[in-house]
């Protein structure tokens, strides 16, 4: 028990310490006051109070201690006012100064001898009567508002306005109810009421940092590699207010680690600065195989599509580039176009360059094959004409060649950064089955406390791909715990998922331990994850995290081109028609809002269309590689984007 005791003073010692570092005040409730009368009497908002003290939300009790942050909004002027109610006689004795009297009766000198007026030639003497004047003190207070509105400005998000006026983003958002998860310029909304000088300027040589959820200074110098001094340095204030979570930091202009932001990395709208309208040229390189398909019936034709992939993946994204197409129309864009079918043959595309004049053309889209890419893109090196590949991720980057398509590279580092930001309070398991033990070696050596967990095998060493629900259960934790699921065997997959769902069930309150909480995640989503035998409410129930070259788009948005297309060919656009609608707008627009398709890049570092974005980066050799993908999550059976 002493031991207990002396462990609980440790602990309130610290909290002290903690809240006097902070700047923050305490007050004691009295019987009638409203957390509304309190944030006035303290200048902080409602929300401020219940930040720090979430039990008030229950209501306030006599009494109760509640911890209030000293407000960084502008304080009230407050003008005294004094009323003349009458006077007081008074008979000075010995020793009485004019000092003396008004420090007794809480007037000054001045109006003492105003009312007395022989005081101005004569000293105060023992026996003089006076007349003391009585006032009324009254106090006339010029309230400022807690907060003032502000106009959005181009290339604003929430980050940024937050970053500003010293709050977090979801205080932020928690001003701004009606605010919408994009901001749009010329927007007004709710900010802190600072004075002109408290107001952070974002300086565009550095990037900012949101502090993640239980993130101290020690977390921070393991991921961003700076010391505390160095992180309050930067952050004027910080040591007052100490970390909070949501907090924007400013640092060092870097892009390695996950939750950084840059103010040159803002998704940019290029229908808003479409600049030229001269005739531009772009060929479209599909594998059509035409010559293949018969055409003698509707039912012959149809048989044809369907028997032929590439065919069938030509026509998806071509509707997808028709859609756009005629969006760019509609923006007065002016547009040549010569569509090629490729016939899926080296030669043919050969034959293509060779027979038309490329030198002309602004942007080529396609082939979709990597060995018809890689003939089209080095004869067009000679042109310098930019040629953009819609499928391919892993291509000879000539320093002409634009690959739409993010690296499975960059998708398993944004998977292993999204887990490293959180590793240090969690519990990783990697499970993976014969074919992918290299990326389990791989994931042990990014988290060298990782439990590593394989599928079973037989009496013969082969891999029967499934592991038991005591295999899993011997590598969980109490707490959180994240898993990483490596597969490309669908049964397996199934398998894994059905016993990781049984086990993230909380614990019988009746046993005193900490329920099991279970997150999955993989670095390869494939076909794997996707099967009939897939059951998609284990992997809501496991808030199944992955990164993905382009994410769902959400069927609630009135979305135009999803309304266009469905009405124009009674079907929902597929991921290649989307991607058709998507790379085919950017391209266009970034030739008509920049000289050419390269320096584009500096005007638009990144753009976001329908389910696809692009962030081009340059390799110090050669061309551009698509660098940005998104993090998503299953989250009551639909895939959601994680907002980071």
């Amino acid at each position: 028990m002493n031991r207990f005791l002396l462990a609980l003073i440790f602990v309130f010692s610290i909290s002290f310490t903690s809240l006097n570092a902070q700047n923050f005040s305490t007050h004691q409730v009295k019987e009638g006051e409203t957390i509304e009368s309190i944030s006035k009497r303290y200048y902080v908002s409602p929300v401020d109070i219940y930040a720090l003290n979430p039990e008030a939300k229950k209501g306030l009790k006599p009494n109760t201690v509640l911890i209030i942050p000293i407000s960084k909004a502008n304080k009230p002027e407050v003008t005294i006012v004094k009323e003349l109610q009458g006077f007081k006689e008074h008979k000075t004795r010995r020793k009485e100064t004019l000092y003396s009297l008004s420090k007794e009766y809480n007037v000054t000198e001045d109006e003492i001898k105003k009312h007395n007026t022989f005081l101005y030639a004569n000293p105060l003497k023992k026996g003089d009567r006076l007349q003391i004047p009585v006032f009324k003190i009254k106090e006339i207070v010029e309230e400022n508002p807690l907060t003032s509105q502000y106009t959005v400005l181009p290339k604003e998000g929430k980050w940024r306005i937050a970053y500003k006026f010293g709050i977090t983003v979801k205080e932020l958002e928690l001003l701004n109810p009606e605010m919408g998860e994009v901001l749009k310029e010329g927007q007004i909304i709710n900010v802190p009421n600072l004075e002109a000088d408290e107001v952070n300027k974002i300086d565009e040589k550095y990037s900012y940092y949101k502090v993640l959820p239980k993130e101290g200074f020690y977390r921070l110098k393991l991921k961003l590699g700076l010391e505390q001094q160095q992180l309050e340095a930067l952050n004027p204030g910080l040591e007052e207010t100490g970390l909070k979570e949501g907090m924007i930091l400013k640092i060092p202009y870097s892009n390695l680690a996950s939750g950084i932001m840059r103010p040159d990395a803002n998704r940019i709208n290029l229908v808003d600065s479409i600049s030229d309208f001269s005739t531009k040229r772009i060929a479209i390189m599909l594998p059509f195989r035409l010559h293949r398909v018969d055409f003698d019936s509707v039912v012959d034709t149809k048989k044809s599509i369907k028997n032929d992939p590439y065919l069938d993946a030509s026509l998806d994204f071509y509707s997808g580039v028709l859609m756009a197409l005629d969006s760019l129309k509609s923006l007065g864009v002016s547009l040549k176009v010569d569509v090629y079918d490729t016939k899926h043959q080296v030669a043919e595309v050969s034959r293509i360059i060779d027979d038309n004049d490329f030198e002309s053309v602004d942007a080529v889209i396609g082939p979709l094959t990597s060995d018809t890419f890689d003939k089209a893109a080095s004869k067009l090196r000679a042109y310098n004409t930019p040629i953009v590949s819609p499928i391919g991720s892993n291509l000879n980057l000539y320093d002409n060649v634009f690959q739409s398509k993010p690296s499975d590279d960059l998708l398993k580092n944004r998977i292993v950064s999204f887990v490293r930001a959180d590793s240090l309070s969690s519990n990783i398991i990697i499970i993976s089955d014969s074919k992918t033990i290299d990326t389990s070696n791989d994931l042990k050596r990014e988290f060298n406390r990782a439990k590593q967990v394989f599928s079973r095998k037989n009496k013969e060493g082969k891999d029967e791909f499934f592991v038991t629900k005591e295999d899993i259960q011997g590598a969980l934790k109490p707490g959180k715990n994240i898993v990483f699921l490596e597969t490309s065997n669908e049964g397996f997959a199934s398998n894994v998922t059905s016993v990781l769902a049984s086990l993230n069930q909380k614990v019988d309150p009746e046993v005193q331990q900490e329920p099991s909480e279970i997150i999955l995640v993989t670095t390869n989503i494939n076909a794997a994850f996707e099967g009939d035998q897939i059951n998609n409410t284990h992997l809501s129930k496991l808030q199944f995290h992955f990164a993905t070259t382009s994410r769902d788009y959400n069927e609630q948005i009135n979305n135009s081109f999803v309304k266009k297309y469905d009405k124009l060919y009674n079907i929902t656009p597929n991921k290649r028609a989307t991607k058709g609608f998507d790379l085919t707008m950017d391209v266009v627009l970034r030739l008509v809002s920049s000289e050419n398709l390269y320096t584009s890049l500096n005007k638009a570092p990144l753009t976001e269309y329908v389910e696809n974005k692009f962030a081009y980066k340059k390799k110090l050799f050669g061309g551009y590689y698509n660098d940005s993908v998104y993090l998503v999550k299953y989250d009551n059976l639909a895939i959601v984007e994680v907002k980071q």
